[in-house]
């Protein structure tokens, strides 16, 4: 028997070395289980796998690299390469972009949502914002306006949330607190067993979470149409690991975010499609608000949560009537685009 290699063989094997070096592999940090709202962050992963000839890979974690609330924290420190989160989980860490959970700001679909969200992530204050925590804005996670399930008699009037306890953050909460409810900021992955326990007699949330979480399942009413406003859930990558890609890794990852959110968007409508069949089901009733009555709430919620939160951007050098006007002639071209 040789005792030693050829030398074809030795550089094979170097070949092999080479060739297991120059793979990349990522880790992505999500939480739940796999639903609509990550759709996107699988179908990214697919793509850039397939891109590649799987030299670069993407790890989803549901759960296993960090809780929800510390995504970010696990970014800027390197913890992992990706990560999902929600502005409204931690709104001083990323100011710039709660812009996008100002309630009644108008957005009707989700294309708009993804609109709006790209254009506010491609302004330079708040990529600035976000490299704090060296984060780079990859793309949104697109969800519908919000609306409530509850327990015991469905309430259909302002008068009746006086004293609501509702699971609701960011935005969404001062909203509901401008006509008497009690917002509870408790994290998505708590809502049922706050619901449960009586902690909150409500719980705001788009479709697919009412129903990845259970809530649906406790629920006794919908609101149908009362649309408060939504919650944006940003996936970032490490600026460092982002830098570190090969120019072909790079485009790969950047080239895929328009087939993801397509992607996303597409499931999406299916879920909507079956939502109304999904509350027959399960004998949830639907609420639907008069006009007058959603014209109050606006009126009480819309323009208060605007001038606040313009001034307290401003306070911090943050230029939030400019972000707030991004927003609003986003959303007029892309309606006009249509």
């Amino acid at each position: 028997m040789n005792t030693y290699l050829s030398g074809a063989a030795i550089g094979a094997l170097s070949l092999a070395f080479v060739t297991e070096a120059a793979a990349t592999e990522w880790n992505a940090s999500v939480w739940g289980k796999r639903r609509a709202f990550t759709e996107h962050v699988e179908k990214i992963a697919e793509l850039v796998s397939e891109k590649t000839g799987g030299e670069f890979t993407i790890n989803v974690s549901y759960g296993g690299l960090s809780k929800n609330t510390e995504n970010l924290d696990g970014i800027s420190i390197g913890a992992f390469e990706m990560a999902q989160f929600c502005a409204g989980y931690h709104a001083d860490k990323n100011p710039s972009i709660t812009v996008l959970e100002l309630p009644f700001i108008g957005v009707n679909t989700l294309e708009e949502e993804v609109a709006v969200s790209h254009a506010v992530y491609d302004h330079p204050a708040v990529q600035a914002d976000l490299a704090r925590w060296n984060a780079r804005l990859l793309m949104t996670s697109p969800m519908p306006q919000y609306n409530l399930v509850g327990t015991g008699e469905p309430r259909d009037e302002l008068a009746e949330f006086e004293g609501m306890r509702v699971r609701a953050t960011g935005g969404l909460g001062a909203a509901f607190e401008t006509v008497g409810a009690v917002p509870t900021s408790v994290t998505a992955t708590e809502a049922y067993n706050a619901m449960e326990s009586g902690v909150v007699d409500t719980v705001a949330f788009a479709q697919h979470a009412h129903l990845s979480y259970g809530t649906i399942n406790k629920a006794d009413w919908w609101t149908a149409n009362l649309n408060p406003g939504t919650v944006n859930c940003p996936v970032v990558v490490n600026t460092d690991a982002y830098d570190a890609l090969s120019d072909a890794e790079r485009e790969a990852l950047d080239s895929s975010v328009d087939e993801a959110i397509e992607h996303y968007l597409a499931n999406y409508a299916e879920l909507l499609k079956r939502w109304d069949t999904i509350l027959e089901e399960k004998g949830v009733e639907k609420v639907m608000f008069s006009d007058e009555t959603l014209a109050e709430f606006r009126a009480k919620a819309a323009d208060p949560a605007r001038a606040a939160w313009i001034t307290d951007m401003e306070a911090k050098g943050i230029p939030g009537q400019e972000l707030y006007d991004l927003v609003m002639s986003t959303l007029e071209a892309k309606r006009a685009s249509n």
